[in-house]
C-alpha cells in the first residue's frame, strides 16, 4: 500500500492541475446531480467518460507517471497519447459543458463566465483555432513542434516550458475533439461530417509518417534521455523504437475510433429528417 501510495502523489506537485481537475470534477457531479433533480438524466456511461478521461489526465501529470515520463522516451509518448488524445476523447465525449453549466451556481460568477465567453475577442479566437484547417495543423504541428530533437531538448531540461508543453497537449487536445464529435449537427451549427472524416484523415497520416520515421531511424534522435539519466536500463534505440510506434499505431487508431463515432453521428443525422417527415405525415392523415 506504501508503494502503491507513492506512486500517486506527484513528482512535481502542481497547485493548479490540482486546482482544475477538482473544479472540473466537482461542477460535473453537481451539475450530474441538479439535472437529476429536474428530470434530465445524465446518464451512467456519460458521467463514467469524463471522469475516466479527467483522471487519466491528472494521472499523467501529477503522480510518478510524470517522473518516468522524463527518463523513459517510450513512457514520455505514453503520456503524450494520454493527454492530446485518449484522455481529451473520453471527456469530449460526455459533452461535459452542458453538465458543468448546470452545476455552476447561479449569480455573479455564471454572469461573469457568460460575459467573458461573449467576448468578441474570445469568441474570435475560439472560432478561429477552431476553423477545421487551423484546428488540423495546430493538432499536427504541436506534435512535429514538440518532437523536433533541439525543441524536445530544451523542454526537458526547462520545467517551464516542460510544463506548456503539456498543457498545450491537453488543451489542443480537448478543442480539436470536440470539433470532431460536436453532437450539433451541420443545422444546428455543427461542422460537417464529411469535413470531420476528412480532418481525422488529416491528422492521422503526418503522425504514421512520425511515428515510422522515429521508430524506425537507426540514430538516437533524442539523446535528452541518455544525458539525464533513465528511470532503469533499456537500450536508447529500443526506447525510441517503442516510442516511434506509440506514437505510429495507437495515435492513428485513435482517428479510426473517433470516425467511426462520427459515422454513426452522420447516419443518425441522416435518420432524423425521415423520422420527422414519417411522423408529419402521420399527423396529416388524423
Amino acid at each position: 500500500m506504501e508503494s502503491v501510495a507513492g506512486f500517486l502523489l506527484p513528482y512535481e506537485f502542481s497547485p493548479t492541475v490540482l486546482a482544475i481537475t477538482l473544479a472540473a470534477a466537482a461542477l460535473f457531479l453537481r451539475g450530474v446531480v441538479i439535472r437529476r433533480r429536474t428530470g434530465e438524466g445524465t446518464g451512467f456511461w456519460r458521467s463514467a467518460s469524463f471522469l475516466l478521461g479527467l483522471g487519466l489526465t491528472y494521472a499523467m501529470l501529477q503522480t510518478q507517471i510524470d517522473y518516468y515520463a522524463q527518463s523513459i522516451f517510450w513512457i514520455h509518448r505514453g503520456q503524450h497519447l494520454v493527454l492530446h488524445h485518449l484522455g481529451p476523447v473520453l471527456m469530449v465525449l460526455a459533452t461535459p459543458h452542458e453538465v458543468m453549466g448546470s452545476g455552476l451556481p447561479e449569480g455573479r460568477l455564471k454572469g461573469a463566465l457568460r460575459r467573458f465567453w461573449h467576448h468578441p475577442v474570445v469568441r474570435g479566437t475560439y472560432w478561429s483555432v477552431q476553423n477545421p484547417l487551423v484546428a488540423s495543423l495546430l493538432f499536427v504541428g504541436l506534435i512535429f513542434l514538440w518532437l523536433y530533437p533541439p525543441v524536445h531538448f530544451d523542454a526537458m531540461l526547462s520545467l517551464p516550458l516542460y510544463q506548456a508543453m503539456n498543457w498545450s497537449m491537453v488543451v489542443d487536445g480537448l478543442l480539436f475533439w470536440w470539433l470532431a464529435v460536436d453532437p450539433r449537427s451541420p443545422a444546428r451549427g455543427g461542422v460537417g461530417f464529411g469535413t470531420r472524416i476528412l480532418m481525422l484523415w488529416a491528422i492521422m497520416l503526418p503522425q504514421i509518417a512520425l511515428g515510422a520515421y522515429i521508430s524506425l531511424s537507426n540514430e538516437v534522435l533524442f539523446d535528452i534521455y541518455q544525458v539525464c539519466g533513465q528511470a532503469w536500463p533499456i537500450a536508447p534505440l529500443l526506447d525510441q523504437q517503442i516510442g516511434g510506434l506509440l506514437t505510429w499505431i495507437p495515435a492513428a487508431m485513435m482517428s479510426v475510433v473517433v470516425g467511426l463515432i462520427v459515422l454513426r453521428m452522420w447516419m443518425r443525422d441522416g435518420h432524423q429528417p425521415r423520422r420527422r417527415a414519417t411522423m408529419a405525415d402521420a399527423a396529416g392523415t388524423r
